[in-house]
C-alpha cells in the first residue's frame, strides 16, 4: 500500500485538521469530538442539521459542512460509526431554539448511535429529530444495514434540508423535505476493485482483473452479484433500468442525475458514463434538468462509481439551486 498518511491511528483526525485550516473563516474544528462545525452556528433563528457516518466517504459529510448545507458533523473512524457521545456533544454544541435535524444514513451502527443520542439529547431538553436516508436500491439488507443502504443519494438530502433550514423553515417543515427527497431518491453502485483502508493496509476484499461487483456498498458490501466486465453503456443500461423502474418514472418526468466517483475513477470515464446514463434516461422520456458529476460520497480508493437519479418537482428542484457555501467547492 502507498498512501500519505502519517500515523494510519490518526488518519482521522489529521484529515479533519487540514479541512479546518483550510476553512479557517467559516468552520470550526473541536478534536476531541471530531466536530467540524460551522463558526456562525448555531443560530437560534434557524434549525440545526447535523450528519455524522464513518470516515472514508469524503467530501461526504465533512467536507459539506457551511452555509446552506450542514451545521456540522462529526465522523467516526474509517467506515465505523461515530461514538454516541460525539453525536450528543455536536447536538448539545449545535442546539438552537428553532430544533436540530440529525441525518443518518441507514446503517445498524449509524442508527443505534444517533438514535441513543438523540435519546440523551431529547432527555436534556433539546428539541431533536432523526432522519434515516437509504436510497440505495442495490440490496434490501446487507452485512451493515438494517434495510436499504443510504449512500450517495445523502447529498441531496443534505442539500435539500440544508437550503430549507437557511431560509428559515422550522423543525416540521425541514424534516417533512428531508423525508419527501428521500423517497425520491435512488441510487445503485458497481466497483471493479476494492479499496484499502489505512488501518488495515491490504486491499477490503479480492477482486478479479476481469470482474465488477454490481450494487457495491461504499464500505464494499456485496452488491447483488460479481460478473465480468462490461463496456460502460451497458453498465449504465443495467444500472439506469433498475433505478427508474424501482420508483418507478415515467416519460416527462424531469430528474437530477448524478454520477458519483467512489474515490479512484478518473473524472474523464465518469463523464463517459454520465454520457450513457443521459441518453438512457431520454430514451424513456426522462428530461435531466440538474446535473451533478464528481466525488459526492466516495469509498476511500476504491475504483467504482454510482448513479443517484432524483425525481424533480419545483419544489426539489428550488431548493437543489439555492446557494451554499462549503470546503467541497464541487458542490
Amino acid at each position: 500500500m502507498k498512501k500519505f498518511v502519517n500515523d494510519p491511528k490518526a488518519f482521522v483526525p489529521d484529515m479533519l485538521r487540514g479541512i479546518a485550516l483550510a476553512n479557517p473563516d467559516t468552520l470550526t474544528y473541536l478534536p476531541e469530538f471530531n466536530l467540524i462545525m460551522r463558526s456562525d452556528s448555531p443560530s437560534q433563528n434557524k434549525v440545526s442539521v447535523i450528519q455524522g457516518s464513518g470516515s472514508g466517504h469524503e467530501p461526504a459529510h465533512v467536507m459539506a459542512v457551511g452555509k446552506g448545507m450542514l451545521d456540522g458533523a462529526c465522523p467516526g473512524d474509517v467506515f465505523a460509526a461515530p461514538p454516541t457521545d460525539y453525536i450528543v456533544e455536536a447536538t448539545r454544541r449545535l442546539a438552537s431554539d428553532k430544533g436540530v435535524l440529525l441525518l443518518v444514513n441507514n446503517y445498524t451502527g449509524d442508527k443505534m448511535a444517533f438514535e441513543m443520542a438523540a435519546e440523551f439529547a431529547t432527555a436534556e431538553g433539546i428539541h431533536v429529530r432523526t432522519l434515516f436516508i437509504n436510497d440505495d436500491i442495490a440490496v434490501e439488507d446487507s452485512l451493515y444495514t438494517i434495510g436499504r443502504r443510504g449512500v450517495a443519494g445523502n447529498f441531496f438530502v443534505m442539500k435539500a434540508v440544508g437550503a430549507a433550514a437557511e431560509a428559515g423553515a422550522d423543525l416540521d417543515e425541514v424534516e417533512r423535505i428531508g423525508k419527501k427527497v428521500n423517497a425520491a431518491t435512488r441510487t445503485m453502485g458497481v466497483a471493479l476493485s476494492a479499496c484499502t483502508p489505512p488501518a488495515k493496509g491490504t486491499p477490503l476484499f479480492e477482486i478479479a482483473e476481469d470482474e465488477m461487483e454490481v450494487g457495491i456498498g461504499i464500505h464494499g458490501e456485496p452488491g447483488r452479484r460479481r460478473e465480468k466486465i462490461k463496456p460502460a453503456a451497458e453498465i449504465v443500461e443495467e444500472v439506469v433500468e433498475a433505478l427508474i423502474s424501482d420508483l418507478p418514472y415515467e416519460d416527462g418526468d424531469d430528474v437530477a442525475l448524478m454520477v458519483n466517483g467512489l474515490g479512484g475513477t478518473p473524472i474523464s470515464e465518469l463523464y463517459i458514463l454520465f454520457g450513457n446514463a443521459h441518453e438512457r434516461l431520454a430514451k424513456h422520456g426522462i428530461k435531466v434538468t440538474s446535473s451533478y458529476v464528481g466525488e459526492y460520497c466516495t469509498a476511500l480508493d476504491m475504483v467504482g462509481m454510482s448513479i443517484t437519479l432524483v425525481k424533480l418537482d419545483s419544489e426539489i428542484e428550488s431548493l437543489l439551486a439555492a446557494p451554499a457555501q462549503i470546503a467541497a467547492r464541487v458542490f
